[in-house]
């Protein structure tokens, strides 16, 4: 697995992956604008609430995940080597918390703008992030690291 891996390279993921979560986003806006869907849920106070709620678990996710990161002077830039393994603190609850916050950011946002597309697309992103971003992750880090990245990618789940 590790023969065509490049350690000096970080895991080779060349797109920033808020990138990605960006980029659906305005897609789904310029299709709503293309093939529009009626958004009157979207309008109502619980939906609005809800929309908070995850804004806040998204926080939750996103703080930890980086304040690690810096904390143990690791790096989020994907195109660089790991200094350490993370697998302690949010880590030990999802291998990603990153991506898992700004999923969570990506639909408290669709929550107050109201787009069906956003919600339609949701599941093309975390497909796109799992396996351009996530998948390269997890090889690099098990070249990196080997069996105690292995030890922690069997009990600690990919997204939650």
């Amino acid at each position: 697995m590790s023969n065509n891996i490049n350690l000096s390279k970080g895991p080779g993921v060349y797109i920033p992956p808020p990138l990605l979560y960006v980029l659906i986003f305005i897609a789904a806006i310029f299709i709503q604008k293309q093939i529009p869907i009626a958004d009157e849920i979207f309008n109502t106070t619980l939906i609005k609430i809800t929309g908070g709620v995850f804004l806040i678990i998204a926080l939750f996710f996103l703080v930890r995940s980086l304040r690690q990161f810096f904390l143990t002077k690791n790096t989020v830039i994907l195109i660089k080597p790991a200094t350490s393994l993370q697998t302690t603190g949010i880590y030990a609850i999802t291998c990603n918390p990153m991506y898992v916050g700004l999923a969570i950011v990506y639909l408290g946002i669709t929550c107050f703008i109201g787009n069906w597309w956003n919600i339609i697309l949701f599941p093309i992103l975390l497909l796109i992030v799992q396996e351009y971003v996530i998948k390269r992750e997890e090889k690099y880090l098990e070249a990196e690291f080997g069996k105690q990245y292995l030890e922690y990618k069997n009990k600690v789940r990919r997204w939650l």
